[in-house]
């Protein structure tokens, strides 16, 4: 039985364009980008316009697909707002291919800098020499990608999303694309090479494990807590006495020496003395699938901090949690789940602008986003919730810590 063909939006469903008057002004800066190759001056979707359909997508759930996207455009209400006039489906595919989205990088910085820290941060991470920044990578597949896998069609295995995303400010600050395979530059080891920056503390799982990535991220100036294996060899020539704090923690070891077995000449060891963390934490039961019989396990960790608190750098890399929260709010959420492109330059484009969404929430709110104050946002925006409920929701969240002048 054939599918009932779904209505068109129409313009009382869609709201909330208001919520771009922050982000337009930057928008702007976009308007000449991809136009040199059109010789006859006759394109008709620019930049700035893409990027705010894109984000009018992902804050109407309504609002469900490229072709949707294409349906808004129609609307009058949209087409003043951004300037624009109505967008073919060839356009919007186009755009995924022609747009730099290296340019909503410089965007995304000004709106990072103005976004408030969170009040919820542990004070013991206030005076944090380094930016908190945790990295991990998510896969991105959509329904195509998988039903060209069932008949072996398709060689590769998607495309996988590589962010980093700031602790104490709780949002995504960088993201790069790459196809899924995780061979040569596609892997993720890789990829963080060629975005370390200096005077960040990077947060990593045991994905991020390499000796010779260690000495990349001491080489850039910057720190590292990263989760790794127990059985590497670990020469101690410094055992350290724990503290009440770091007893209470779950610390149960805390020594600094030389990691790595000298016997081995086939892997680059650490050029530097290297702090070998173990806490003890409680392994939470699984729904599903293999089943812990363990209540706590031991997690090993390695750091190149070798004055901070055994206890703050257990915290530190409990925070790397926030980074699996953020992917699941940007897939169930913002709707990345369905990506409105295969090019990647499209699919980077479109997760700039879920940074963007993420931004703009935390800064018109004073909140982080979560899943509930986006929900209310758009229920505020479909006319299901008036202003005044958002404010109650709003005001029984707790404020982030303001910006000091």
């Amino acid at each position: 039985m054939a599918a009932k063909a779904r209505e068109p939006i129409q313009e009382r469903e869609l709201t909330g364009l208001k919520y771009l008057n922050r982000i337009s002004p930057l928008l702007q800066r976009l308007r000449p980008v991809g136009c040199a190759r059109d010789k006859a001056g006759n394109r008709e979707l620019f930049f700035d316009q893409y990027c705010g359909l894109i984000l009018l997508y992902m804050f109407n759930p309504i609002v469900g697909s490229l072709r949707g996207i294409q349906q808004v455009s129609e609307l009058k209400k949209v087409q003043r707002k951004l300037a624009c006039s109505r967008a073919s489906l060839g356009s919007l595919s186009e755009a995924g291919h022609v747009f730099d989205p290296e340019l909503l990088r410089e965007i995304v910085g000004e709106l990072i800098d103005r976004a408030p820290l969170s009040a919820e941060r542990d004070p013991r991470l206030k005076d944090f020499a380094h930016t908190l920044t945790a990295v991990d990578g998510s896969l991105l597949k959509t329904l195509p990608q998988i039903t060209q896998a069932c008949f072996a069609t398709r060689k590769d295995k998607g495309w996988k999303l590589h962010t980093h995303f700031e602790i104490l400010k709780g949002v995504p600050v960088k993201m790069a694309v790459t196809d899924a395979t995780g061979k040569g530059p596609a892997n993720e080891k890789n990829v963080l090479r060629r975005q370390l920056e200096p005077d960040r503390c990077y947060i990593k799982d045991r994905g991020y494990e390499d000796f010779s990535l260690f000495n990349n991220i001491v080489a850039a100036r910057s720190s590292y807590v990263c989760r790794i294996r127990g059985d590497h060899y670990f020469a101690a020539d410094e055992v350290r006495e724990l503290s009440e704090e770091a007893s209470a923690a779950g610390v149960t070891a805390d020594a600094v020496g030389r990691l790595g077995s000298p016997k081995s000449k086939r892997i680059e060891h650490p050029d530097h003395r290297v702090r070998r963390i173990v806490v003890k934490v409680k392994v939470h039961p699984k729904r599903g699938g293999h089943k812990h019989s363990a209540a706590t396990n031991d997690i090993v960790l390695a750091t190149n901090l070798l004055d901070v608190p055994a206890e703050v750098i257990a915290l530190i890399y409990r925070c790397r949690w926030m980074i699996e929260l953020f992917f699941r709010f940007l897939k169930h959420v913002l709707g990345c789940r369905h990506l409105l492109s295969q090019h990647p330059n499209g699919i980077e484009i479109q997760s700039y602008c879920a940074i963007i969404a993420c931004l703009l929430i935390s800064l018109t709110t004073g909140r982080k986003p979560t899943l509930r104050t986006y929900e209310m946002l758009c229920y505020y925006f479909m006319g299901l919730a008036d202003e005044d409920e958002l404010l109650a929701h709003l005001n029984r969240l707790p404020p982030h810590e303001k910006k000091p002048d």
